[in-house]
């Protein structure tokens, strides 16, 4: 029974597979198991015996000359001789009885097929047993002939194949060696994804990454998903190598994280597990902060702003509507109720070191620091919300006037920060505060060497902020006494989420699938990790167990050490040109703009000096030139504030001056008027004015040169494109 079931399968034999990444070839059969109908194959790949147990109705599929006969069964009663064996006893029996003879010494055939059936056979003449001898040989011909015919059919139906699977993959896709290193890659890890059952952990600061699909364009371009997650926690990255003898291979860098979310995971998903343990804290008087961090298209706004279908979006389904739904469900619950709160929504950008209030036609806002050290938005307006849908029509209407523009990754780039802030007050005064935002394109912060000023400016605020801003949740989270909140706006306006026992803090990090896209991801997850720097080990990688160990892989593939090294990288190039220590040039700077620092008071101000510090807790992302660049925008920002607020007041005054003229004027006209008085005052308002008009003209020139300093500096930092943040 068991021969019927394995049909022509015998030990030793080659049969033709299927391996689950779709390829087929040959293995050799080494054993037969009858208890679960299927067989153990072997074979060679790379150097290395690999084996598997597949199922004898695949094995059927693939080579149907080895399926078992279904036309003939033979029943116990008949015998089922070959045809050759019938017709080899006929021609014995024939000979046998046309030539008898008894004195030739009796012969027995105990080669004849069918003979175990058969009763002894005498050959009279040795001439018979040679031409007996003679069909044999026939007969093995045929056999072999057969087995030849067998071989062509197979290599037929085995091209075949391979034609059709060429059809279902791009075989013309120019990485499709390195599609199939992935696809080996994933066949070997045993997937557990982050569910909605898995518990959700209490964290002070969270990181976690979200990855996209591909997207319409990526998939027309045939671009390739290089991002893996095989666990909740982790994330890798399938980094194309090329080696100097042009063989290409793979790089998987592996990055561990609080939660990681796949292209399958929905905004209600990741709400789950990032933003919403963060609305109780508000309630207790706490402050809380969640970014969207990542390159520009990686889903940032999709994240927090909600669904996009074409250019409009479903704010319902975003983060910003989320929390205020489960701000409102919490104020019914009976110990909030009674506390009578209040709740407030703020929507502004930060777009080039500058404040606009998105709810009120995007008005220019000032930032200052009170008596008291604390930060007030100056003139931004908070509007009372009542419900979930005051809240979308409010990020609608904040949307629409989002500063944004075109790029090659996305046809509505932000290129602004959007903080949406969820306020709680009681009796008028603060009880607690959610701010959500949604952060420019991180890949922008690259921009500090083009030839417009207002690209190199928008880049180099970006740049800085996110460098700021991950300085302070890292304060954060280890209690440093100093947090460098002034360094950038963004991190200005958010001081109060920075410092307080109850603060906390959750950092999204979206990541493209694209292999167009590996290097951008590299960096976002660099970022990311260097916030709460995570640790990675060899384990922590979900290997299945028939997979064996890294070093049981292809050795197409090349894996890094899982040292620490491989999740720092000098982000930012330094000219080899240039030596020195990045401290001496940041306190010894030559810049023309030193000599200024008397006549406006910008020489030692907090901006500069969370500024030098910032540079120093990150020398290995920002060059010297880097930083000579950053301390030129950052005086620019504060003389042009200066000499715009100067330009106000002498307009203001100049209003005040035509008022007295008037009066002057009007007092010549007089019959006897004072002249004395009258050229008392006119020759006091001239000088008033020739003072105040001149000492405007001076800084305007001055910065005039900080201009030009400013564009000298971004000159001097190495013309390679640097890697952004």
């Amino acid at each position: 029974m068991a021969a019927a079931n394995f049909g022509k399968i015998q030990i030793g034999i080659y049969v033709e597979i299927k391996r689950s990444d779709g390829r087929i070839h040959q293995a050799m059969v080494t054993s037969l198991n009858e208890d679960n109908e299927s067989v153990t194959v072997e074979w060679i790949e790379n150097g290395d015996t690999k084996g598997k147990e597949i199922d004898l109705e695949s094995i059927f599929s693939l080579n149907p000359d080895l399926a078992p006969d279904e036309d003939i069964e033979p029943g116990p009663e008949t015998l089922p001789p070959p045809a050759s064996s019938a017709k080899v006893n006929k021609i014995v029996k024939s000979r046998r009885t046309v030539l008898p003879s008894k004195n030739d010494p009796p012969a027995r055939d105990n080669r004849v097929v069918g003979s175990a059936r058969a009763r002894p056979t005498q050959l009279p003449e040795q001439s018979s047993s040679s031409q007996q001898n003679a069909r044999r040989k026939s007969n093995c011909v045929k056999e072999v002939e057969k087995l030849q015919e067998k071989r062509e059919k197979r290599r037929l139906q085995q091209q075949e194949l391979r034609e059709k699977r060429a059809q279902d993959v791009d075989a013309t896709n120019p990485n499709y060696e390195i599609m199939c290193m992935i696809r080996d890659f994933r066949g070997s890890l045993d997937y557990r994804p982050l569910t909605t059952a898995d518990p959700i952990d209490e964290h002070r600061i969270c990181v976690c990454v979200r990855k996209r699909p591909l997207n319409k364009k990526e998939t027309l371009m045939k671009d390739l998903d290089v991002i893996t997650i095989p666990s909740k926690d982790v994330v890798m990255v399938h980094e194309p190598k090329q080696k100097v003898d042009l063989t290409r291979y793979l790089e998987n860098q592996t990055f561990r994280f609080d939660y990681a979310f796949d292209d399958t995971a929905p905004n209600e998903m990741v709400y789950r597990f990032t933003a919403r343990p963060l609305v109780e804290t508000i309630f207790e008087r706490g402050m809380a902060t969640c970014f969207a961090y990542g390159q520009t298209g990686s889903g940032k706004t999709h994240t927090m702003g909600g669904d996009f279908s074409g250019k409009n979006q479903d704010c319902s389904k975003g983060i910003y509507a989320l929390a205020a739904r489960d701000v409102f469900l919490m104020l019914k619950k009976p110990n909030y109720k009674k506390l009578e709160l209040q709740v407030y929504a703020t929507f502004f950008e930060i777009y080039s070191g500058k404040v606009f209030d998105l709810l009120n036609r995007k008005t220019k806002l000032r930032v200052l620091e009170d008596g008291k050290q604390q930060v007030q938005v100056v003139g931004l307006q908070e509007r009372e919300v009542k419900c979930v849908e005051d809240v979308l029509k409010l990020i609608e209407v904040g949307n629409s006037c989002r500063t944004s523009g075109q790029t090659s990754a996305n046809a509505h780039s932000s290129r602004s920060h959007a903080v949406f802030q969820i306020i709680l007050r009681r009796k008028g005064k603060l009880h607690g505060k959610f701010s959500l935002i949604d952060l420019a394109g991180n890949e922008r912060g690259a921009d500090t060497s083009s030839a417009d000023r207002q690209t190199r400016l928008e880049g180099a605020e970006i740049n800085k902020s996110l460098l700021a801003l991950k300085e302070c949740i890292r304060a954060l989270g280890r209690n440093k006494p100093h947090t460098p909140f002034r360094a950038s706006k963004l991190t200005q306006v958010l001081r109060d989420s920075f410092i307080g026992e109850n603060s906390r803090t959750c950092m999204i990090a979206t990541i493209s699938p694209g292999m167009a896209s590996c290097e951008n991801t590299l960096n976002t997850l660099r970022y990311a990790n260097r916030v709460k720097e995570f640790g990675i080990s060899p384990s922590d990688i979900p290997f299945s167990q028939g997979s064996g160990s890294r070093s049981d892989l292809s050795p197409s593939y090349e894996y890094d050490d899982f040292s620490p090294s491989n999740t720092r990288v000098k982000e930012l190039t330094v000219d080899p040109s240039t030596t020195g220590d990045i401290r001496s040039i940041i306190h010894h700077a030559p810049n023309q703009m030193d000599d200024l620092e008397t006549q406006w008071g910008v020489g030692s101000s907090p901006q500069r000096d969370d500024l030098k510090l910032l540079c120093e807790q990150n020398e290995e992302e920002v060059s010297p030139q880097l930083f000579t660049f950053h301390e030129a925008v950052s005086q620019m920002v504060e003389m042009e504030e200066q000499v715009v607020e100067d330009h106000r007041t002498v307009f203001q005054e100049s209003i005040r001056w035509l008022e007295v003229e008037k009066l002057l004027l009007e007092m010549t006209e007089e019959v006897d008027y004072d002249v004395d008085s009258y050229a008392t005052q006119l020759e006091a308002i001239l000088d008033q004015k020739i003072d105040i008009l001149t000492e405007l003209r001076d800084k305007v020139k001055s910065f005039r040169a900080a201009l030009q300093e400013e564009e000298q500096a971004s000159k001097q930092i190495n013309p390679k494109r640097p890697r952004a943040l």
